[in-house]
Formats: C-alpha cells, structure tokens, sequence
C-alpha cells in the first residue's frame, strides 16, 4: 500500500469517528438539559443507533454492493448527513429533533462498514495494515471530546446551562461535510456483486450462520452477546449525563479515557487470549461490566473521583476483551462459507436487537430512579447493570464450555 493511500485512509478514519465522537458522547446531556427530555426519550434518541444498525445492512447489501462504487456511497451519506446535523443543531423540541436524529444514524451506520470497504480494498495485507488506520478513528473520537471540553468549553456547567451544545452538532456537521467532500477522492472502490446476481434477505441479514446456533457453546454465546448489551447501553446512553449532573467537570474530555484504554487492551488482546484462552478472556470481559458500575454507583466527583476515572478506563476490557474476542470466536467458530454471514449476524444481534433492549430498559431505569429535575438516583441506576452484568457472567460462566480456539493474527 502507498504511503500516500494510508494517508488518505487514516484521514477517512478519523474523520468518520471525530464525526461519531463529536455529538454521541454528549448527547445524554444536552437532551434533558436543554430540550427538556425524559428518560425515555433520551432513550429513544439512542435506540436510533440500533436502528440504523438493522436497516444498515439492507443500504449495503442493495445499493453498494451492487451499483455503486463504496467511496461514492460514503461520500453521498456524508454529505446527506452534514445536512442533518445542521437541522439537528436547530431543533427547539425532541418531537422535531427526533426524526433528524433517526434519519441521521440510518444514513451513518452504513458508513462505519463503508470505510473498512474502502481500506480493505486497497491493503495487501489488512491483517497487519488495517490496526494502523483504524487506530486514527480512535484518535479522531479522542480529539472530538478534548476539543469539546478544553478548547470550547461547551460541556461545562456554564457552558451546558448556556444551551452551547448545540454547537457539537454544527461541529459535527462541518466535519461530516469534509468528510463527504473529500470521500469522492478516495481509491476507487468498485462494486462487489454483478447487478444481475440475486440477493436474498437471508444474505443481507447473515441468516445463513442461524445453523451455528445448533452448536451448544455458540448459542450460549449469542445469547450473551446479546444480553450484555443491556449493560453495555446504560454507559453509552447515560455516563455523559451522570458524570455531567453530579458535577464532573470536562465530561466529554474524561470520557475519552475510555477510547485510550481501548487502544492499549486492544494491543494486550492477543497475548491474554493466548495465555487464558477464550472463556477466561471472556469472563474477564463480563466482570469488568459489573466492576465498571460499581464503581460509578458509589464514586463521586469529590475525594472518590478516582473511582469515575477507574471506572471509565475499563472501558478498553468491557469492550476489547468481549466484543473483539467474541468476532474472534465468531470467525474461527463460522469457517471459510459462513464468515461474513456470521459477523453480519452477531452485530444484528448486538448494536441491532441487544442495544435497542439495552437503550429502553436504561431509559425506564432512569426515569424511575428521577429524584426532582435534573437529578437522578445514580446509586441506584448503576447497580441495576452491574447486577445484571453480573448474572450474565456467572450464567456463561456455568453453561458454556472451555474450547481452544486459536487466535489468527
């Protein structure tokens, strides 16, 4: 690969994840703070990844890979979302930013596939070339929290009370209209299928890989994967708006440890699944879960901050150590006619099915544990995932069955 090509693919990254980063983060308090939203429509406004996550596949599996080029139809997406963005920043009440919101992520969840088109297609060896561009994304959600925190200050008490989130999506915006400008000068990325081939529904959904659910272990872990999720859901529907109401200063930018840890786990990944296997790799996923809420649930923004740092840090276990571990399991477990099928499958099940449980049932856990306005029970909230996490692990812990499984670098 040209060096000039990785430079390109880098920059894709990390606009696309600056873009992600940039307004996700936040959006669990600007919605309450300044459009006045309950619980459960904070909730709604975060289900709306998951939706885009199921309807993704159907723009990807239809139109890119069939008619046009994969550049193009990022470019495209990008440009539609700059759009978005813009009447987003200018909504007054949720029933007029709900539909932009949803409208937004169904035309962003077929980007992040889009952009692992693009860079795959010019790489000769993705196993040892894909980290180096993909770690850009990382660094592009990073520098989107630190901007916002201490180069504008908008997530501040002031800057929060003042309504000056709205400016993430404006930043957001501008972003994504680079990004769709400049995706039209990307390698040329040409269709996959021949426009006369047929395509099932099963195909576009990964159906086909429902036989690897006859396998004991890997039904246990589907039905895991799915059920973390719920947990998972709580921190990225409500950490922003936790740390925000109790006072934690910098939010945005504190949240961006998280994204750090990944990057450092992701590296140690590969020697632990080694050294402990998958289940133990797994395990340790799941308990950092139930650490992570324990450790908001009695933290505070004073002499017990460092409990909130901890806490957000493991972020890189709870998402490397099961999410990345499990792809692993998913490819060595589908084989060679049931790879692509089955990690079609398993992110339906998870950003798709699992995350849309997960984002309701934290906005009803939220909304019953609402003290007076713009104060919660956080006590309360955070131990119902870490519970939860909890009976998930012990459960995997006791019905699924240690297998080798190699770890293909």
């Amino acid at each position: 690969m040209k060096t000039t090509t990785q430079v390109q693919l880098s920059l894709m990254m990390f606009l696309e994840f600056f873009i992600w980063g940039g307004w996700f983060v936040t959006l669990g308090i600007y919605l309450p703070n300044t459009l006045k939203t309950t619980g459960g429509e904070t909730a709604m406004a975060y289900s709306t990844q998951s939706w885009g996550a199921i309807i993704a596949p159907f723009i990807i599996g239809l139109i890119a890979d069939r008619f046009f080029n994969a550049e193009r139809i990022l470019g495209i997406l990008h440009l539609i979302g700059a759009f978005l963005m813009y009447q987003m920043a200018n909504a007054t009440d949720f029933r007029i930013f709900y539909p932009y919101v949803l409208s937004y992520m169904i035309a962003y969840m077929p980007t992040l596939a889009l952009v692992n088109s693009v860079s795959f297609n010019q790489m000769n060896d993705p196993a040892k070339q894909f980290s180096f561009v993909r770690v850009f994304g990382t660094i592009g959600w990073i520098v989107a929290g630190l901007v916002i925190s201490y180069a504008f200050h908008w997530d501040s008490e002031a800057g929060v009370a003042g309504g000056m989130l709205k400016n993430t999506f404006l930043m957001t915006s501008v972003a994504s209209l680079a990004l769709g400008v400049f995706s039209f000068t990307l390698p040329k990325t040409p269709p996959k299928v021949s426009r006369d081939q047929k395509i099932s529904i099963s195909d576009i959904l990964g159906l086909d890989a429902l036989k690897l659910l006859k396998d004991r272990n890997f039904l246990f872990f589907f039905l895991a994967s799915i059920l973390i999720c719920i947990p998972l859901a709580f921190y990225y529907q409500h950490a922003g708006q936790f740390l925000g109401e109790i006072g934690v200063s910098n939010p945005a930018a504190k949240m961006t440890i998280g994204q750090a840890s990944e990057v450092i786990f992701m590296l140690l990944l590969p020697f632990f699944f080694k050294k402990f296997g998958f289940k133990k790799t797994l395990l340790v996923g799941m308990l950092a879960w139930t650490l992570r809420y324990l450790l908001f649930a009695y933290g505070n923004s004073g002499e017990l901050a460092f409990m909130l740092i901890i806490g957000i840090a493991l972020h890189g276990i709870c998402y490397d150590f099961f999410f990345v571990s499990g792809q692993i399991y998913t490819d060595s477990k589908a084989g060679e006619k049931f790879k692509s099928a089955a990690q079609g499958l398993i992110t339906l099940a998870t950003y798709g099915l699992g995350m849309l449980i997960g984002f309701y049932v934290a906005g009803k856990i939220t909304d019953a544990n609402l003290i007076s306005e713009g104060q919660h029970d956080w006590n309360h909230i955070w131990i119902f995932p870490a519970i939860f996490a909890a009976v998930v692990l012990l459960l995997f812990a006791i019905f699924f069955k240690n297998e080798k499984i190699e770890y293909k670098k």
